[in-house]
C-alpha cells in the first residue's frame, strides 16, 4: 500500500522575531514544516541567521499552541466559535461599563505586536475604538527613555539614531549585547560580523557594561561599569570633549541649540568627581573620551542596559549628546537616521511636537504619564487599589507582563480581581492564564509579514514581502478581530467593520496628502495589504499611485522574492528636526532638571551586591521557551556572581542560592565567572514558568525563575516612568548543594535594608 504526499514546496520569509531580518527558506509538505534553513539570497541578510529563526515550525505545529477563541470558566478552559467568544466579552464589557463606567478600562501591549502583519497596523485602531482610560506597553519596561529623549531633541519620539557600523572606525557600545540580541533598535543583517570587519580594518571596539558579555569579549576593550552610572561616566566624557577643545559640529552648525548651556553644565563633571561612583578609573573615562573625540568616524550606541536603569533617560540623552558634540551625528560612520522604503510613522500622526511630554498623572502613585502611556510597573496598584478610577478591565496583547513587568507577585494577584480581561495571544502563559477570553493569535507562518519595527533602525533601505505559508480561512481575518474587539469594548458591539476600516484607511490618505477617491480606487480591499501599499507609494521610492511611473508599489516587492535594497540612508541635516524651533535641542529643560536626582545618587551609601539582567540568543523575552531545541541542554537560569564574591560568601559552582531584594526572593543555582564587575550579580530575563493554569509543558519543565520577583514596582527613571531593572540591592545567600532552581518566594521579605 503507498501513501502520497504533496511535492516539497521552499518558500522565502523574513524572521518577524528581531531586529535582525534573516531571510529564511522554509521547506513544506503536506502543511507541515519539514526544514528551515538561511536564505543565501536575501538581499539583507545574505544567509545571516540564529538559532531562533529555524525554529518557527515548531511554534506554529506546537501543539500547546492555541488555535481557537477560549473562555475560562473557573479553572477550566473552552473551546468556543469566534462570535460565542465575542458575545461573551460583550457580556463581560457590559458589565464593567455598566458598575464602573467607560474609563474602567486599560490596554497593556507588547512587544510581540510588531511581528503581526495586521496587528501591528490595526492595534491603534483598536484603542482608539475602545477609548481606553489608561495604556500600559512593554516600552515603559526597556526603552521609554530613547523616546523621551528623541522627543526633546528632535522633535519625534521615534528618531532613535543608529550606529553605522559598516563605515565606523570606533564603535562604543553602552549596555548593549548584539551577540545575544542581534542589534536592539538597530537593524543590520550580522553585527558581530560587522565587529569582525571593523576590526580587521584597523579600527576598535569599546564595551562599557557590568558584565563581560559574548560582545565585550569579541571587542578591543571591555570597560566594567557599576550598573546604573551610566550617565554619569557619559558627563565625564563630556566635560573632557569641551576641556580638550575636541567639540566640533560639523554640518549641524548653526543647527544646535542648546551648546553653551552643555559647555557651563559640563564643567562640574570632570572623570575625577564621577570615578569613584562608576567604578571606573578617570584615566579610563578621560582616554574614552579623547578616542571618540579624536576617531575620524565614531558610533556610540546604547541600548537595553542605559533604558533599564534609574538614569535611563539621562544616560540617552548624553549618548546622543557625545555624538552631537564629536560630529558624528547623521554622519555617515557615526550615527545616523533610516531612510524606510515604507514609513508606517507618517501613516497616522505620530506624538505631535507641541503636545505635552507628561501627562497626568496616575491615582495611585502620582506618577504622570509619558508621551501618552503610563509605566507597566503601576498596573497592579491601578487594579488592586479600591477607588474612583480603578481598573477593573483589561485587554493584553502579545505580552505576559507577568515575567517581563516589575512586582510580578501582586501584578499576577491582581490580575485575578478582574471583572473582564481579554487577552489576544498564542498560548495560555502567565499572564493569559487569568483572562476570561483568550482570542488565539496567527502564529508567523499564517499571516504575511513585512517588518514594520526593523526597517526604521536599518541603515539600508530596502523591503521584504513574505505571504502567508498557511492562510486561515477558518476565523476571521486578524484586522477585523481587532476592530471587533475594540468596539465591543467601547460600547458598539454591531460596529460596521467595512465603514471602520475605509474611515482608518482614508485618515492615512488624508495624512499623507493623497485623494481618498485616487487611493481607495487603486485599493479597494480592506485589512493591511492597502495600508502597506499606501505606505510603499507614498514613500521615498513610491510611484505616487502613478505619479512617478519608475518608483515602486507593494506589487513590485512581491514580484522579488528575495527583497529589494535601494542603498545607504543618506545624512538628512535640517529636514530631521522637528522640533518647535526646527533645530536640535542639545539642552532640554527636562534634561537638566534631572542632573541634581544624579548627584544625589553619587553621594548616597553604595549596596554591596546589585542584580542586572541578561539575554540570551535562544530567548525571546519569555515566549521561545516552549520550543524544546531551544531549552534543552544545560541549565542557563542561574545567578552569574564574580569569583571573589562568591568566595567571600562561600559559594562554589551549582551551589543553590538564596536571593533577595526588598520585594521578594527566590532560589537559583550559582554560576561563578569572572565575566562579571565585582559586586554585581545577573540573572537572566523571561524565565519562572509551570505556574498552575498555564498551558505551555516545554517551559514548564525548563521553569528557572522569575527576576521580576526581585524587581521592586516603585523603583522607576522619574524621568521617563521605565522601570528599573538593574541595580537592584540584592542579599545572596548559600543554602545548600543543588543544581537547578527549587522553590520561589512571592512574599516580600522582612528586615531587608534596601541600601
Amino acid at each position: 500500500m503507498s501513501s502520497t504526499h504533496d511535492p516539497v514546496q521552499v518558500h522565502r520569509r523574513t524572521c518577524p522575531l528581531c531586529e535582525g531580518m534573516c531571510g529564511l527558506k522554509v521547506a513544506t509538505q503536506d502543511e507541515r514544516v519539514i526544514a528551515i534553513r538561511p536564505d543565501p539570497d536575501n538581499v539583507f541578510s545574505r544567509g545571516h541567521i540564529c538559532p531562533k529563526g529555524t525554529t518557527l515550525g515548531a511554534v506554529h505545529h506546537d501543539p500547546d499552541r492555541l488555535r481557537h477563541p477560549v473562555v475560562r470558566d473557573g479553572t477550566t478552559w473552552r473551546e468556543v466559535s469566534w462570535d460565542a467568544a465575542f458575545q461573551r466579552i460583550d457580556e463581560l464589557a457590559q458589565g464593567v461599563r455598566r458598575r464602573h463606567g467607560p474609563k474602567a478600562f486599560a490596554f497593556y501591549g507588547g512587544n510581540m505586536n510588531k511581528g503581526g502583519f495586521d496587528t501591528s497596523r490595526y492595534m491603534m485602531l483598536m484603542v482608539r475604538q475602545a477609548g481606553f482610560a489608561q495604556r500600559f506597553s512593554s516600552s515603559s519596561v526597556d526603552q521609554l527613555p530613547k523616546n523621551v529623549s528623541t522627543f526633546l531633541m528632535y522633535g519625534d519620539m521615534w528618531k532613535m539614531p543608529i550606529p553605522d557600523i559598516d563605515h565606523t572606525d570606533l564603535f562604543v557600545i553602552v549596555g548593549g549585547n548584539p551577540a545575544a540580541s542581534k542589534g536592539s533598535i538597530f537593524s543590520h543583517r550580522d553585527v558581530m560580523g560587522a565587529i569582525k570587519a571593523l576590526r580587521s580594518r584597523g579600527g576598535r571596539v569599546v564595551v562599557i557594561d557590568p558584565v563581560c558579555t559574548g560582545t565585550a569579549r569579541a571587542a578591543d576593550q571591555w570597560i566594567g561599569i557599576r550598573p546604573g552610572t551610566d550617565a554619569a561616566l557619559l558627563l565625564g566624557v563630556v566635560h573632557v570633549l569641551f576641556q580638550e577643545g575636541l567639540v566640533r559640529l560639523g554640518h549641524l552648525e548653526g543647527l544646535v541649540n542648546g551648546l553653551e548651556e552643555v559647555r557651563v553644565l559640563a564643567r562640574a563633571w570632570p572623570p575625577e568627581r564621577v570615578a569613584s561612583f562608576c567604578g571606573v578609573e578617570a584615566a579610563t573615562i578621560r582616554a574614552l573620551a579623547q578616542e571618540i573625540g579624536q576617531a575620524p568616524r565614531a558610533a556610540v550606541y546604547g541600548r537595553i542596559g542605559t533604558c533599564t536603569q534609574e538614569f535611563g533617560t539621562l544616560a540617552s540623552w548624553l549618548i546622543d549628546v557625545v555624538a552631537v558634540l564629536t560630529g558624528n551625528m547623521d554622519q555617515e560612520g557615526g550615527v545616523m537616521w533610516s531612510t524606510c522604503v515604507a514609513p508606517h510613522l507618517k501613516l497616522t500622526p505620530p506624538y505631535p511636537t507641541d503636545a505635552p511630554l507628561l501627562g497626568p498623572p496616575m491615582r495611585v502613585r502620582g506618577v504622570p504619564g509619558v508621551l501618552g502611556q503610563y509605566p507597566a510597573s503601576c498596573l497592579a496598584e491601578e487594579i488592586d487599589t479600591p477607588g474612583a478610577g480603578r481598573i477593573h478591565g483589561l485587554v493584553t496583547s502579545g505580552c505576559n507582563p507577568v515575567l517581563s513587568a516589575p512586582g510580578s507577585a501582586r501584578l499576577a494577584a491582581a490580575l485575578a480581581q478582574l471583572e473582564c480581561m481579554v487577552s489576544v495571544d498564542l498560548y495560555i502563559n502567565e499572564t493569559t492564564r487569568h483572562a476570561h477570553v483568550i482570542l488565539p493569535a496567527l502564529s508567523p507562518l499564517e499571516q504575511p509579514h513585512w517588518d514594520i519595527w526593523a526597517w526604521p533602525f536599518s541603515l539600508t533601505s530596502g523591503g521584504h514581502y513574505s505571504p502567508a505559508l498557511f492562510p486561515r480561512r477558518d476565523r476571521p481575518p486578524e484586522w477585523q478581530v481587532l476592530a471587533r474587539l475594540g468596539s465591543i469594548i467601547g460600547g458598539n458591539p454591531h460596529a460596521d467593520l467595512d465603514r471602520l476600516d475605509d474611515e482608518y484607511f482614508g485618515a492615512m490618505c488624508d495624512q499623507l496628502g493623497v485623494p481618498r477617491a485616487v487611493a481607495f480606487a487603486a485599493l479597494p480591499s480592506h485589512g493591511a495589504e492597502r495600508i502597506l501599499d499606501l505606505c510603499i507609494r507614498t514613500g521615498p521610492f513610491g510611484d505616487r499611485f502613478g505619479e512617478r511611473p519608475e518608483g515602486l508599489n507593494l506589487q513590485a516587492f512581491k514580484d522579488q522574492p528575495d527583497g529589494i535594497v535601494l542603498g545607504h540612508a543618506p545624512s538628512q541635516g535640517a529636514a530631521a528636526f522637528t522640533t518647535p524651533s526646527g533645530r536640535l535641542e542639545l539642552a532640554p529643560a527636562h534634561m537638566l532638571g534631572d542632573l541634581p536626582r544624579l548627584e544625589q545618587a553619587m553621594v548616597a551609601p553604595a549596596p554591596c551586591l546589585v542584580l542586572v539582567s541578561r539575554r540570551q540568543l535562544r530567548s525571546l523575552n519569555s515566549w521561545m521557551h516552549n520550543v524544546e531545541v531551544l531549552v534543552k541542554g544545560r541549565d542557563r537560569c542561574t545567578l552569574q556572581i564574580h569569583v571573589d564574591d562568591a568566595r567571600r560568601l562561600g559559594i562554589a559552582d551549582a551551589d543553590l542560592v538564596r536571593v533577595q531584594s526588598e520585594s521578594g526572593a527566590l532560589e537559583v543555582p550559582a554560576e561563578p565567572t569572572t565575566d562579571i564587575r565585582p559586586g554585581v550579580v545577573s540573572l537572566p530575563h523571561g524565565w519562572g514558568h509551570g505556574q498552575p493554569g498555564t498551558r505551555q509543558h516545554t517551559a514548564a519543565e525548563h521553569a528557572g525563575v522569575n527576576i521580576n520577583l526581585l524587581s521592586p514596582a516603585r523603583l522607576v527613571d522619574a524621568a521617563s516612568g521605565n522601570a528599573v531593572l538593574n541595580g537592584i540591592p540584592v542579599q545572596v545567600v548559600r543554602i545548600g548543594d543543588g543544581l537547578r532552581a527549587s522553590s520561589i518566594s512571592h512574599e516580600p521579605p522582612a528586615g531587608i535594608d534596601a541600601a
